[in-house]
């Protein structure tokens, strides 16, 4: 669970102890309606239920969309807390005493964490944790740059626990991470929209989009069921259907495609029959391909026979491509057999070896390697 701070001085006092927040709550409990409880046990024990309370509180609470009470109150019901709406609007007002955390003039009322609010966690992020996400900061961020914002309030947090740490410092210095591929910059995605993407497929909500199609210069109005995410490489995309499509035909829609959001109060419709493994494993994120659509499954689970030179070979002595791997090696060639999935991923990849790969069975995949212009048709 995580809470924000405003300053130095904040993060301290509410970090260092339990017993410091419990002494904050106990001397709150008068603002959240609680009775005062005579005797040591019975103090201790109200000062931990309202701290327990009042943490979970917090942890509703978001930084960039407004949290109404009820809302928070429903959590905390199913939560196992046994409290009025009224007592969770005093311990709102009590924590914002305490925590950078602020409400709007709404009916019904919300609340949020403001924007300045500094990340902190119970209890301190320890070193382990911190190398952990230093190491993330320092090597991920090509690889996740549409997502890497929602970490840089813990990069923060690490970078100011390892300040100073200087044998972990000389650590990291000594551990770099390469990628096997081009390095690609992620494009553009507009934050609030993504924000109400994830937000509607996490509460199964219908949106209302501004949508440029690639091959379209002007955005469309589409009304969309959210159905799944899915990155591939440093592309986001969601799968959906369109309101308007009896059919409820799966689409893909880039999120950097996305010129704005809105959610709206009618529930998403998912297929019935729909299981994302079963979508992508027959090729629905456009790895299919034409050479293995008449195949049994469209290829999946085939046996494969791939023959190298042995120097081309060798990573995949150590790599395998699946648990049934063997290898069989000559005196010039490393001969590979395994099960996997045909799609155009793997006939890529196999195009990447160059001269390093002499053969391939079934014969539809070393054709498939060899002849670019199925890749297209």
């Amino acid at each position: 669970m995580t809470v924000h701070s405003t300053d130095a001085d904040h993060s301290h006092a509410q970090t260092n102890s339990v017993e410091q927040d419990n002494t904050v709550a106990a001397a709150d409990s008068h603002v959240s309606g609680d009775s005062h409880v005579s005797g040591d046990n019975n103090d201790n024990r109200h000062g931990a239920a309202t701290t327990a309370r009042q943490w979970q509180v917090l942890s509703q609470l978001q930084r960039n969309r407004w949290v109404g009470t009820t809302h928070i109150y429903e959590q905390l019901m199913m939560a196992g807390f046994d409290i009025s709406l009224r007592t969770v609007q005093r311990d709102l007002n009590a924590l914002a005493k305490r925590f950078p955390i602020e409400k709007n003039n709404a009916n019904p009322q919300g609340w949020r964490w403001r924007d300045d609010a500094p990340l902190q966690s119970l209890p301190h992020m320890n070193l382990s944790q911190a190398v952990a996400f230093n190491m993330v900061e320092a090597n991920l961020t090509q690889l996740l740059p549409p997502v890497i914002d929602e970490l840089f309030p813990w990069f923060d947090l690490a970078r100011r626990q390892l300040k100073n740490s200087k044998v972990t410092h000389s650590w990291i210095d000594r551990v770099r991470i390469e990628p096997a591929t081009q390095p690609l910059i992620a494009p553009h995605i507009d934050l609030d929209s993504k924000d109400n993407i994830y937000h509607a497929l996490f509460y199964q909500l219908q949106i209302k989009a501004c949508y440029t199609r690639s091959d379209k210069s002007q955005a469309s109005e589409y009304l969309l069921n959210p159905i799944a995410i899915i990155q591939r490489g440093v592309i986001i995309y969601l799968l959906a259907t369109r309101t308007d499509d009896p059919n409820f035909t799966i689409r893909t829609f880039a999120l950097h495609r996305f010129a704005s959001v809105d959610i709206l109060e009618s529930a998403a419709q998912t297929p019935e029959s729909f299981q994302l493994d079963t979508y992508l494993d027959a090729g629905g994120m456009g790895f299919s391909h034409p050479l293995f659509g008449d195949l049994p499954n469209h290829g999946k689970n085939t046996a494969i026979e791939l023959q190298f030179t042995k120097q081309a070979g060798k990573s995949l002595t150590e790599s395998k491509l699946s648990d049934d791997q063997t290898v069989t090696l000559d005196d010039d060639t490393l001969t590979i057999q395994a099960t996997v999935n045909l799609t155009s991923q793997l006939v890529w990849w196999l195009r990447g070896f160059g001269n390093g790969l002499l053969n391939a069975k079934p014969e539809l995949l070393h054709q498939a390697v060899l002849d670019k212009f199925f890749d297209h048709k």
